[in-house]
């Protein structure tokens, strides 16, 4: 068996891919759904690594939204401004277990 991964330090990049930072935001919300600014700040809060990056990191987080059939958009806030971002039921269940692998949604 492989040795257990020493825990990440504080400032250290994740090992975890965007499509994973991105559900465990999605799925850490009481209505597993969040606004694109949320799921930013989400991710701020919980790997300090992306608050003192640029903000190119965005971009990524925007791309693995709207590319992958995993993510779907879940209703407009409620200011108008924005769409919220849900899991596609079809990976919820998945996703949910930890288990991210890239894989087309089940519609």
């Amino acid at each position: 068996p492989a040795a257990p991964r020493p825990p990440p330090e504080p400032g250290d990049k994740p090992a975890q891919s965007y499509i994973a930072l991105i559900s465990t935001a999605i799925l850490s919300s009481p209505d597993k759904k969040l606004l694109l600014s949320d799921i930013y700040q989400w991710i701020m809060d919980n790997y300090p690594y992306f608050k003192n990056k640029e903000k190119s990191w965005r971009n990524s987080v925007r791309h693995n939204l709207s590319l992958n059939e995993c993510f779907v958009k879940a209703g407009r806030s409620d200011n108008g401004k924005g769409h919220f971002w849900a899991i596609h039921p079809a990976n919820l269940e998945d996703f949910a277990k930890g288990d991210y692998h890239r894989r087309r949604a089940r519609r």
